[in-house]
Order: C-alpha cells, then structure tokens, then sequence
C-alpha cells in the first residue's frame, strides 16, 4: 500500500474540493435556466453524427474551478476535461476534473450528470467531491470522502444498506448488455460513469462496469466505492487486478501522462464484481 499523505492535510483537500463541488453545482443549476449553447466535438460541417456533445457550461465550470485552485492550491497540478493543456509541474498531486460528466443528459435535461473532482497522489485518488443531479436523498448534492475516512453526503456520513427483502438489485453495464437469467440483478445504463459509482457507493447500484472511461470519468468514484467499503478491479492484458491507483505503462502518474491513460473498470460489491469480472470483456 502506498503511503498517504498526512490526515490534516487529506481533511484539508477533501474541504476544498466539497467546497469547488459546491460552486460548481451552484453554477450548473443557475445555467439550466437559460439555452445552453452546444458543440460536438470533432464534428465538422455536413457531419450528421453528432456524438460526444460538450456545452458552454463544461467549459465555464472547468474554468471556475481552475481558477480557484490555482488561489487555493497553487502547487498542485489539474487534469481536466476540456483544458487540453493539462496543468503539469511534476508535483504529486493531480486534480482530475469533469466539470459536467453525462453532457448528454445535461443538454436534453435528463437529470443524471454530476460534477466530479478526484484528487490523485502518485497516481491514486485520496481526496473526492462529486456534485450530483440527484442522489439517494433524492434531491441534488455533493457525495465526498478522502482515503481512510467514510463516505460523506453534504457533510454527514453515509453508510450503504441495503434493503435484505430487495431480492434483485441494479447493475450500471455499458450500453447493450443485458443481465443474463441468473444474475440477481436487473440492468441500467445513466449514460454518465461518475454518477454510477456515486450510486454504486450509496447502495443504489450494486455494481457498475465501464469499458475504458478516462481518467476524470472516475477518478472520484473510485475513491467514494472505496470509502463505501466496496472493491474497485481494473484490466489489463492479463484481465482483472485490484486498483492500485492510475499510472501509465511506464509508470508515470503526472497529469500530461494520464491524460491517454484508459482501462476497463469494475466496482462494487465483493461477490457481484467477482460475478461480473468472470464475464467476457464489453467495450
């Protein structure tokens, strides 16, 4: 197990990033009250597919947030989403944003997309704040947790139990797989990873897969399923290992490095991701 940074200072980072989880869910709200104005991404004209959308608020949020972390911590590095130049002096910790995961769903109003915020150290997420459309208290609010310390919902521990006389739970899979005959759940598919370990950590999901999410996508999630007490596996060429934290082929954990970083992912519950892990690959 690699060493953690002090207690003070994880309890310090984790405030701040609830705090940043806090201004962005503030502004994701106030936006919805106007027309968001949309992109597609790689798309050029004539080109009707219109796949991976991004609005003007992904870009306004990662801004917002940059921005008060270059005041509050100033020697840490970012990995965000839309910032392409990936802030990066070779410290040891990295911030990796999503200011909207799930634009998809945000543009059409589906209210499933969070704002994640995982905080890596060498590599491995010690500190998480991720503002949720909506939530097991079934209103919006900020999941957060640092390494070693409970899961959190607005500042009050959360523990997940789910109910013994619910007989067949939820799975999150990618798009298209189906649950077979013999598994004691049923599937759904949110269209946004981090809202999916966020619910995987509360007890709402009991499982969720991911074919090769970024590093931003679940850099957060993983920390909160962990602080749930659940286990979190990652692929590679020789299939399923215990996540261990994110790094390159070469061992680099720097934020330009992870940028290209991509892996299959499952968390969760002990027993339902060794169920799940023993099926073939989805992508």
């Amino acid at each position: 197990m690699r060493e953690l940074p002090p207690k003070a200072l994880l309890a310090e980072i984790e405030h701040g990033a609830l705090a940043l989880a806090k201004l962005a869910g503030a502004a994701i709200e106030l936006a919805l009250e106007r027309e968001l104005a949309v992109r597609y991404k790689g798309a050029s004209d004539g080109d009707q597919r219109f796949h991976d959308p991004v609005s003007d608020v992904d870009e306004e949020v990662e801004l917002l947030l940059l921005s008060h972390l270059r005041e509050r911590f100033p020697d840490h590095d970012v990995l965000g989403e839309e910032q392409k130049d990936s802030r990066d002096r070779g410290g040891e910790f990295v911030w990796a944003i999503d200011p909207v995961d799930g634009t998809t769903n945000f543009v059409n109003g589906f209210p499933l997309f969070a704002c994640s915020i995982g905080v890596l150290f060498r590599g491995r997420p010690v500190c998480a704040a991720m503002w949720c459309a909506t939530s097991h208290a079934l209103r919006p609010g900020v999941y957060h947790a640092h390494a070693g310390g409970s899961l959190c919902f607005e500042s009050a521990s959360i523990g997940r139990r789910p109910n013994a006389s619910v007989r067949r739970r939820l799975a999150g899979m990618p798009g298209g797989h189906e649950s077979a005959k013999d598994d004691p759940w049923e599937v759904r598919t949110t269209g946004s990873a981090a809202i999916e370990c966020a619910f995987v950590a509360s007890g709402l999901l009991e499982v969720a897969r991911f074919g090769r999410p970024n590093v931003w996508d679940v850099a957060a999630g993983i920390l909160l399923v962990q602080a749930a007490g659940g286990v979190v596996l990652v692929e590679d060429d020789r299939g399923f290992k215990p996540f261990d934290g994110f790094a390159t082929s070469s061992g680099e954990t720097g934020a330009r490095a992870l940028r290209g970083w991509r892996a299959g992912v499952v968390c969760g519950d002990p027993r339902a991701v060794a169920r799940v892990t023993r099926r073939p690959t989805v992508r």
